[in-house]
């Protein structure tokens, strides 16, 4: 223990594996990570996937360092080995006296207040979702590249057309935003020039299909997607999820792959939940103070996150992730934001022959598409968040032609999905254009978009799900407007018999 500093020369455990003990008496286990470790692939070791952990502080190699490989994956690392070093030169701790009862005693296991423990059975302490992917070693960067591989945005736009009804402005916008934030990704700073992210805030009424149409955007271009919820965001120190939580949702969709969560895409939901509250004494956690605490992550800088939990502590890993290149989208209902926009274009109807009545726009279905950045700080997003989200743009609420192909046009549609569910019973399903109708102007009553489609088919499918299965003699069912109104029912159709009226 002359030298407490140099631990390798210390402790070399392949050197006290190779010296002391034949390749027959070590245990199964510890050959069979000998054998792993050795393990060669064209000449070269095949290195691990995932970095090693130390088994007592818990931090990864490549912040602590390099480890001291004990038997059965057990990592140290040298600054809590070299504590444990330390600990042995105490003087206080009569390790000396130890020894040598120990060597005098025929029976060590009767020693008091003396307790052994087996390597074996600390194998495999480090669950898998809590261990971090090595970071991929740098390349340097292509002289030439290659933009033809970053869909084009009429190609992005022409794809979600296939899923997503509607929205033709909202489609353009966002098509083109991520166009342009791929081909940043990609080329990196050109020359002097550095082009800023192309983060977006989106709004539109409830059920109008906002996260359907980001859900469907990060399926196309196959990037890890992380979807949260505002509302449950909070200062750090206070009940609820921390700010940095949405990174920790993207690095585990990215399977713990910093480098591939660092290219994928934020959505945070009810973005409007997070403004600032009016005529309120108490400190506001969950409002301005969240919009402050998202400003770095919105522009870009480096976050400490845990892998494989939701809170930060002692026994989980940190990594580092940089959010420079994730693309953040916001998008909220903001309810009250019409009023707001309504007083502003009032202000020039006061009193002169050219004055507008006051309730010109009460009953304009896209008041939302005339909001400007002083509406959204009037509701009460600070300026600092907005100037963080250059791109913003509105949905349309749903109409009644909108709502009727929604049920019937997307790759998807909601009554494609209940024509195989039966035809796996060998019925087929068909809708009448009445009945289709029908259930739109059910959906426009509800006020709650396209989700509650999906709801009035439930209710009434209920039953004909029910009783098809009882008679094999079945072969069409065809829904009709009196069936969806409760004034009449379906026409079924048996398999060489004459139509029934149910």
């Amino acid at each position: 223990m002359s030298d407490n500093n140099n631990i390798d020369e210390i402790l070399d455990i392949d050197s006290l594996h190779e010296d002391h003990a034949d390749d027959n008496d070590k245990p199964e286990k510890v050959k069979a990570a000998s054998a792993d470790k050795n393990k060669k692939e064209g000449g070269k070791k095949t290195e691990d996937e995932y970095e090693d952990v130390c088994f007592v502080c818990r931090r990864p190699e490549s912040r602590a360092g390099k480890m001291v490989h004990l038997p059965n994956n057990i990592h140290i690392c040298s600054e809590c080995m070299q504590k444990a070093f330390d600990s042995m030169n105490d003087p206080n701790m009569p390790y000396a006296d130890m020894l040598s009862n120990m060597t005098n005693m025929p029976n060590m296991t009767n020693m008091p207040n003396l307790s052994f423990f087996n390597l074996n059975d600390m194998a495999d302490q480090i669950p898998q979702r809590q261990k971090i992917k090595k970071k991929k070693p740098k390349e340097e960067p292509h002289v030439a590249f290659d933009i033809k591989s970053i869909p084009a945005p009429h190609k992005i736009k022409a794809q979600l057309d296939e899923f997503v009804i509607g929205q033709e402005y909202a489609k353009k916008v966002i098509s083109v935003a991520v166009y342009n934030h791929y081909k940043r990704v990609e080329t990196g700073s050109m020359d002097d020039i550095e082009i800023e992210k192309s983060n977006m805030l989106m709004i539109g009424p409830t059920g109008s299909g906002k996260t359907y149409l980001v859900k469907t955007l990060a399926r196309l271009l196959d990037v890890p997607l992380a979807i949260a919820d505002a509302t449950s965001l909070t200062e750090a120190g206070y009940i609820g999820d921390d700010i940095e939580s949405v990174v920790t949702k993207l690095l585990a969709a990215a399977d713990n792959d910093v480098e591939k969560a660092e290219r994928g895409i934020i959505f945070i939901d009810e973005i409007d939940k997070i403004a600032k509250k009016k005529n309120t004494n108490q400190r506001d956690v969950s409002g301005e103070s969240v919009q402050q605490g998202m400003l770095k992550l919105l522009e870009g800088s480096d976050v400490e996150v845990p892998v494989g939990a939701n809170s930060k502590n002692a026994m989980v890993p940190l990594t580092t992730v940089n959010t420079r290149n994730i693309l953040f989208i916001c998008g909220g209902a903001f309810p009250g934001l019409e009023d707001i926009i309504k007083e502003r274009l009032n202000k020039q109807a006061s009193i002169g022959f050219r004055a507008d009545l006051k309730d010109k726009y009460d009953n304009d279905p896209d008041i939302l598409s005339k909001v400007t950045l002083e509406d959204i700080r009037n509701f009460g997003m600070i300026p600092e968040f907005i100037g963080r989200l250059p791109i913003v743009y509105t949905l349309q609420g749903l109409t009644k032609d909108m709502l009727v192909k929604i049920l019937k046009e997307p790759k998807n549609a909601i009554l494609k999905q209940y024509q195989k569910l039966l035809a796996l019973d060998e019925v087929r399903l068909e809708f009448e254009d009445q009945a289709l109708e029908a259930i739109a102007e059910k959906a426009l009553e509800k006020k709650t978009g396209a989700r509650a489609l999906r709801a009035i088919i439930e209710e009434f499918m209920l039953d004909i799900m029910y009783e098809i299965p009882k008679d094999d003699n079945i072969g069409t069912v065809v829904i009709t407007r009196q069936y969806i109104e409760h004034t009449g029912g379906p026409h079924i159709e048996m398999r060489g018999v004459l139509s029934l009226e149910g």
